[in-house]
């Protein structure tokens, strides 16, 4: 999922470093609806309760379930490995990245330019004049979020993908030649790594957008996972989390090594890492037989009452979405 400075793929050699730790770049988006069983309703509760596997299992809490997925050395380094080797088998490209749902791309691209036009608004009122914005896309896959939005709203945007078929697509969707946006506006660094693992450049980012990859990571890497990304964000910078969500508890997939979290779960985690909701939406438009979507703003700090005291601007004329 992620990169580095200009373009290299520093692990593209060695998949041994991906057998020892991974996340992927798009979580599946489907529910269980055809071969798998669909969990049943009342089976859910929260992080503390009851939550169930694609196979119908029912788990009387997280702490279960995590002990039995990734409870010593060896499961976790088997629960990465059998993750990214899901993804090593998917083509690179839109379709494949989003589980066969290509479509919901231009949905999801729309209600994400919403979110973040209103975040310029309250964050980074001087975008577009005197500032130089930076992003970082977790879980990049083939660059389907930075081509059809960060790049049209930051300076520079870094990658971060550990599946190397999918970084490469990247790097070649994302060359100057490919994108319809000024020289201003660049794919800086690409960086072959897994999620777990990475550690940002100190005070580098305005925004850290992870996008359908966050459900690849255990609870406790999920909090080191922020813990640590809270150095890469600027004063000021914010984290945008957009991820599939379940009515209650969790649904674990066993053939990713996944795990779809509800809302209470994600806040009760959000609380473990010291982040607090700045702001969060509902994604609209997509087909009823796929989870829910949220995105949420998370800021390290509460922020002080930003609008009001500024009139609301409109953002700078931006290209199309490119398809």
């Amino acid at each position: 999922m992620l990169q580095s400075i200009s373009i290299h793929l520093s692990c593209n050699k060695s998949w041994s470093f991906f057998n020892t730790c991974n996340c992927k770049s798009f979580a599946s988006l489907r529910q269980y609806t055809n071969n798998k069983r669909v969990p049943p309703r009342s089976a859910f509760g929260n992080m503390n309760t009851v939550g169930t596997d694609s196979d119908g299992r029912e788990f009387k809490n997280a702490d279960e379930m995590w002990k039995e997925e990734v409870g010593d050395t060896q499961k976790k380094t088997d629960w990465y490995r059998t993750g990214v080797g899901y993804w090593e088998g998917v083509e690179a490209s839109v379709d494949g990245v989003l589980g066969g749902y290509g479509h919901v791309n231009e949905a999801d691209i729309k209600d994400s330019e919403a979110f973040l036009n209103s975040l310029l608004v309250d964050f980074f009122p001087d975008a577009g004049r005197n500032q130089h914005l930076v992003a970082l896309d977790c879980g990049a896959g083939v660059g389907r979020v930075t081509k059809n939005l960060l790049i049209r709203y930051f300076n520079e945007v870094d990658l971060l993908e550990p599946v190397s078929h999918f970084l490469e697509a990247a790097r070649d969707n994302l060359a100057p030649q490919n994108l319809m946006v000024s020289e201003l506006h660049k794919a800086a660094n690409f960086y072959c790594v897994p999620l777990q693992e990475f550690t940002p450049d100190a005070k580098r980012y305005d925004v850290i957008w992870v996008q359908w990859c966050i459900g690849h990571l255990a609870d406790d890497d999920f909090v080191s996972f922020f813990n640590r990304a809270k150095v890469g964000l600027k004063p000021g910078g914010i984290f945008v989390l957009k991820e599939n969500i379940a009515r209650s508890g969790f649904v674990l997939d066993k053939e990713d090594k996944s795990i779809t979290r509800s809302d209470l779960y994600f806040k009760e985690l959000f609380n473990r890492c010291g982040l607090h909701i700045f702001k969060l939406k509902d994604q609209k438009g997509f087909p009823n037989e796929l989870f829910a979507v949220k995105m949420y703003a998370l800021a390290t700090e509460l922020p002080k009452k930003i609008s009001g005291s500024r009139p609301k601007r409109k953002a700078a004329n931006r290209p199309a979405i490119i398809k």
